[in-house]
């Protein structure tokens, strides 16, 4: 380990995991100090998380810090090994917060306290190891460990199909891990060194075949989790059928795991394979931007429009990542971070309107603003925060997505006014199906089922407190975007670099019609190759 005065960041994931094992102990009939004790455990792992990256992390510097590698089994070279750079350290935040907002936002959890707080601590910790995990095993491990607990949240606490929706998300996402697993032992097996190091595979040379089927084994595991069309089906399924806590952590979090990975393996690690399917991700990114909003239109049920939502806002991040340039790839994190405050914030909302009204169908609602203005309010801030309002994080984190891909001097003209003007039908119909829904849900005829002005209450002072720790920051990033860009910047200028130093190479060695129709860069870079290698002979 170096030499640093204290393990951060194995107290941070520990911290969750050892107290919730600490929770059969606690003498409670009620539930009322467990969860008392879970949200405490919370706040205290947030807040060491703060304290470490203001004092120990430097914010100029691209390299991995508090790294820490301990011995695991020596025997295979494995070692438990972590560290955070500028990728990972603003979705440690964002886990962070979102976890303890959802812990008090499941105040109300009366069916078996002890087992959902465990459930939830562990998740937390489990989802932590994912982001600061160096080593392949280690973080294969944490993506594992961390379905177990997504599954019987949905399964125990959901709604009325919610074993139909739990058993589809742990089909999925278990099956898409075989190929994290496959992938990962053909990178560590190959070349003369056997090692799970991720720097260390990070720096081999793989062949191309071998290099391509890796990547896109990688591509399908994470896009499970992203998700990518048409790896998508399970989610609108598990959101319509989580509780609220539940569905926040789940866009909040679960999916920006997957675009993590992305840029962690298939961009930083697989640098020449990712030339071949940048484009394929350009593309993914419209079908999903596309798909999804059209599919949103068809939805009458709240928490599935708001999912197939989610898998447009995704899309962004794919172009991001697809984009070569330092302003798309800070565009999709930025997306990611932005994405995972305004859905927490939007779910979280949904939730509270069904513990009204008892129905998440939308034309069984109606009405409701009149009863309801303090969640009428807050839901339509989300809402445009969601449609990228200028002056809310949405609007930054698309734009730059949008100029990054525009400005890339990689790809042909033609293919990036095909990106761009297809990703702009997407833009134009999110803000008609989210306009669309408030109507429905807060406006129009009242329903004469829910009796709104004898029982509906409106949103309660813990509500509108959770509530307003997502929407602070995503006006905050709106007006000054440097709260968020300033702790990757230096790391997005490095990924954007690495993967395009590639580029001269592999278009020398592919100089196929693919690259003379879709890219540019390559095409001028060849001829500077070819005129190099004709100056040394």
């Amino acid at each position: 380990m170096n030499a640093i005065e204290f393990p951060w960041l194995t107290a941070i994931i520990l911290l969750p995991l050892v107290a919730a094992l600490a929770i059969p102990l606690i003498p409670d009939k009620e539930g009322r100090t467990v969860r008392w004790y879970g949200l405490g455990v919370a706040i205290a792992d947030f807040a060491l998380m703060i304290y470490a990256f203001w004092y120990k992390y430097d914010f100029q510097s691209s390299t991995l810090q508090l790294v820490e590698n301990y011995p695991w089994i020596p025997q295979l070279g494995l070692h438990c090994a972590v560290g955070v750079d500028g990728l990972s350290m603003p979705l440690l935040l964002l886990t962070g917060l979102i976890n303890t907002l959802a812990i008090f936002a499941a105040w109300k959890v009366t069916t078996k306290p002890r087992l959902f707080y465990g459930l939830m601590l562990a998740m937390y910790s489990a989802q932590l190891g994912v982001f600061v995990a160096q080593d392949l095993l280690l973080f294969f491990l944490m993506w594992e460990i961390e379905l177990v607990p997504v599954y019987l949240l949905i399964s125990i606490w959901g709604g009325q199909n919610r074993r139909y929706a739990a058993t589809k998300f742990i089909l999925y996402t278990a099956a898409a891990s075989i190929f994290i697993l496959i992938a990962g032992f053909a990178m560590a097996f190959s070349g003369d060194t056997i090692t799970f190091d991720m720097a260390t595979l990070g720096m081999k040379e793989y062949p191309k075949t071998l290099e391509l089927l890796v990547y896109a084994g990688f591509l399908i595991a994470f896009g499970v989790k992203l998700p990518i069309f048409p790896l998508h089906t399970w989610l609108p399924d598990a959101h319509g059928e989580a509780s609220a806590p539940g569905s926040m952590i789940l866009a909040g979090v679960l999916l920006k795991m997957g675009g993590y990975a992305l840029i962690r393996f298939n961009v930083e690690m697989l640098p020449n394979a990712h030339v071949t399917f940048a484009p394929v991700l350009a593309i993914l990114g419209v079908v999903n931007i596309v798909y999804g909003a059209c599919c949103a239109f068809a939805q009458t049920n709240l928490k599935r429009r708001l999912a197939y939502s989610s898998i447009a806002h995704m899309g962004f991040v794919l172009i991001g990542i697809a984009s070569y340039t330092e302003l798309g790839i800070s565009g999709a994190v930025l997306q990611m971070v932005s994405h995972g405050l305004i859905a927490a914030s939007l779910f979280f909302l949904s939730g509270v309107t069904y513990d009204r009204t008892h129905t998440l169908m939308m034309d069984k609602m109606g009405g409701m603003a009149k009863v309801m203005p303090k969640t009428f309010a807050l839901f339509t801030i989300g809402s445009m925060a969601s449609l990228a309002l200028p002056g809310m994080s949405g609007f930054v984190g698309e734009l730059m997505v949008f100029l990054g891909i525009a400005t890339s001097d990689v790809y042909s003209s033609s293919f990036k006014v095909v990106v761009v003007l297809l990703s702009a039908v997407g833009v134009i119909l999110t803000p008609i199906y989210l306009l669309s829904m408030l109507r429905q849900v807060f406006y129009g005829e009242q329903s004469q089922e829910l009796h709104l002005d004898a029982v509906i209450s409106d949103v309660k002072p813990r509500e509108i407190f959770i509530t307003a720790c997502l929407l602070l920051p995503i006006i905050g990033i709106g007006f000054y975007p440097k709260l968020a860009t300033q702790t990757y910047d230096v790391k997005a200028v490095e990924l954007a670099a690495h993967a395009r130093e590639v580029l001269p190479v592999v278009a020398h060695q592919q100089p196929s019609s693919l690259y003379s129709r879709i890219f540019s860069a390559p095409t001028l870079a060849t001829s500077q190759v070819e005129s190099s290698i004709n100056i040394s002979e």
